[in-house]
Parts: structure tokens; sequence; C-alpha cells
């Protein structure tokens, strides 16, 4: 593979776009690479440019022009879905000067929420220019893949790659032929480990990580954050250990800073809390992995910690937590808590103190299981290969 595109990607400000970015590169070597992105700006401030090419996906189109006059038209007599959004897409296939080898969809969370219509139109645009697709890391709903419209357009990909076997086995029993099972990514991403911040205690503190998705998910309003509260007061009174709050997604409105922050502000007095701001994702990844524990909500803090041995407890919302938790610990149960569950403030602190006390048992197995599994995402390269 000499020269690929990457597309489906929404920005690094989502650190774990970033990870996928950077692992993939990581896995298939020194390749020309063009990124589309939603966010150009993003990319450029934690230095994706300097691994790919990148492309807006957001540019702004002249109503002048003939591209823009016939999208609209195309739109308006829904004839063919052609949205104006997707205009730098053509444009980026239109003007290249190589050939692509092939199409990278690296969203891997892009076919688990709401319409997928966009997708569709981009698979069909690369396979229409010849260019073969494929789609990496991902996992979706399996009572979405069955869908006509859905299951139309994953047979379309020359080859998917499912991160975790609930979406791997609902897909093969959905009839698709063309999946292959191999860890996320992100689980060879390298990590820098920056000075650590005062009341960070090597090995010694809980990484607590928080977003949007499981405070909007729960059942009843409030009773998130209230868990959270509950959980990190549990910590203070009853052992040693120190608490580092950390990010993994900064995008507006979805910033996992706003309620880490307030929770800052609640328990900064005791000293026993630090705040961790915003990093790429290699420097996040060295945070999480000097903690002893880890509670992550977003999936790419889960993994960071995962990779690097870190005990943790996973505060799920979808098929993407539990399916990656059962393969690395043939069950789910304990160690991801479905958001949906959090009725009573205690909630997640008795989800911790099981991770607690047998804290042992979990790092062993991690030790033991993590090298070969980190090894076998390097093979999504040699399954990119064969397609080729």
């Amino acid at each position: 593979m000499n020269n690929i595109i990457l597309y489906g990607h929404g920005g690094s400000g989502n650190h774990g776009c970033e990870a996928i970015i950077r692992s993939m590169h990581k896995i298939i070597g020194t390749v020309n690479s063009t990124l589309m992105s939603s966010n150009a700006a993003e990319d450029n401030r934690y230095n994706i440019d300097k691994i790919s090419t990148i492309k807006s996906a957001n540019k702004v189109h002249s109503k002048l022009t003939w591209d823009f006059l016939i999208a609209y038209l195309k739109l308006k007599l829904q004839k063919q879905y052609i949205h104006i959004d997707l205009l730098p897409y053509q444009d980026a296939i239109k003007k290249r000067t190589d050939k692509f080898d092939i199409a990278l969809s690296i969203g891997g969370d892009n076919y688990c929420y709401g319409d997928i219509t966009i997708y569709e139109y981009l698979n069909q645009l690369y396979n229409r220019q010849n260019i073969k697709t494929a789609f990496i890391g991902c996992s979706v709903e399996p009572n979405s893949i069955k869908q006509s419209n859905m299951l139309a357009d994953l047979q379309r990909y020359s080859l998917i790659i499912a991160r975790e076997s609930l979406t791997y086995e609902a897909m093969i029993n959905a009839g698709l032929t063309h999946v292959t099972l191999l860890p996320d990514p992100a689980f060879v991403l390298d990590r820098i480990d920056l000075p650590l911040p005062q009341h960070f205690i090597k090995d010694n503190t809980i990484g607590i990580n928080i977003s949007h998705v499981v405070i909007e998910g729960a059942n009843q309003s409030g009773t998130t954050i209230k868990n959270y509260e509950h959980l990190i007061e549990h910590i203070i009174a009853t052992t040693d250990m120190q608490i580092a709050l950390i990010p993994h997604v900064v995008w507006e409105g979805k910033d996992d800073r706003v309620p880490l922050r307030m929770l800052f502000e609640k328990y900064k007095h005791t000293g026993r809390v630090v705040m961790i701001e915003d990093h790429n994702c290699m420097e996040l990844k060295g945070y999480i992995a000097r903690c002893r524990f880890m509670i992550a909500a977003r999936t790419h803090a889960s993994i960071a910690a995962y990779s690097t041995c870190v005990p943790t407890l996973v505060v799920g919302y979808s098929v993407k937590a539990k399916g990656i938790a059962k393969d690395i610990f043939g069950t789910h149960e304990n160690y991801v808590l479905p958001v949906q569950s959090l009725t009573r403030e205690n909630d997640l602190t008795n989800a911790f103190d099981w991770i607690y006390k047998n804290e042992d048992q979990i790092r062993k197995h991690l030790q033991a299981i993590m090298p070969e599994y980190r090894d076998r995402a390097l093979l999504i390269g040699e399954e990119l290969k064969k397609i080729m």
C-alpha cells in the first residue's frame, strides 16, 4: 500500500479518533496518506499534519459553482444523496494526482448512532471510483446490522475489521463473509510520559474519566454525577489513593473537562484530587498508564488503560464496551457498568469495590494476555494487504 485515504474522522479533539490515526500509521508503516477531516484545525493542533496530508471535509463551496448547483438539485430531487457537505470528498478524489490504493473508514463508532446516510454515500463514492474500502476497528449494535440499508452498505466494503466479538458474531450471523475480528488499532498506540503534577502519585492514583454520554444516558437526571461524587468521597474516606480527573474528548458541547472540572472544584480542597488538562492521545495514555485503577466512560480511555495493564471499570453505554471487556476477560460482568443501571447513588462505588478487591487477579490477567492481544492488532496491516 502506497497511497491511502482515511475518512469518517471527526477531528482529533476526540483523542480516540486521534489514537486511531496514529495507531493505523504505526500498523501500516510509511505510506502516503490523506486524511479527510471534519475539523482540520484540531488535527493540526495535535500535529497530525506531521504524519498525514489533511484535507478539510467541511470546505465551504461557493453557491456559484456547478458542483454546488448539481449537488443541490440532486438533493432536492432525492434521486441521489449528495449533500453539499460531501463535496470536498468528491474534490479529493477528482483532483488526486496518484490513485488511492484503498480508502479506510476509521470512524469505528460511526454506524452506532443514528443516520448512516453520509457513510453509505461515501462508501458508494469510493467504490464508483474503483477504490476499495475497508471499515476498520468498528463496533455496530447487533440489532441494527440486519436493517436492509445498513446490511447492503456493509456488503460494499472489501474488508470489515470488527474490534470486538459481539459485533463480529452479529455480522457473521447476518451473512457477511468479509469480516475479521482483531483488536482496536489503539491498543498499539505509543505512550509519552510527561512529568506528573502535584498530588498525582504513580501507581497509587485512581484515574477517573466521565463524558456527557453517560450523564445523558442515566435513567434519572443527576444520578450519574451523584454516583461519581459518592465514589470520590468513598475513595477519600477509605483509602490513601489520589484521584486524577482525565478528559479524553474536548469537543465543544461534548467536552469531558466540563463535568470533570465541576468535580475538581468540589473536592480540590481535600488535596487528594488533581485535574489533568488537555493533551494529545499519547500523553493522556502516559497519565493513564501510571494510574493504579481507571474508571473510564470513553472507550479509548479504557483502551489506554487495558493496554498498559491498569485494572479498569468501564461505565458503558454500547456494544463496544461490553464486547471489548468480554474479549479480554471472557465476560463483561463486573468489568462494565451500564450507565442505565445507575439508579442508586452508590452503584458506581459498589462496582468499583469489586475491581478493588480483585485488583491483583485483574492486573496479572492483563499482564499475561496483553502482549499477544496487542500484537494481534498489528495484523490489521496484513489483512489490508490481502485485499489489495
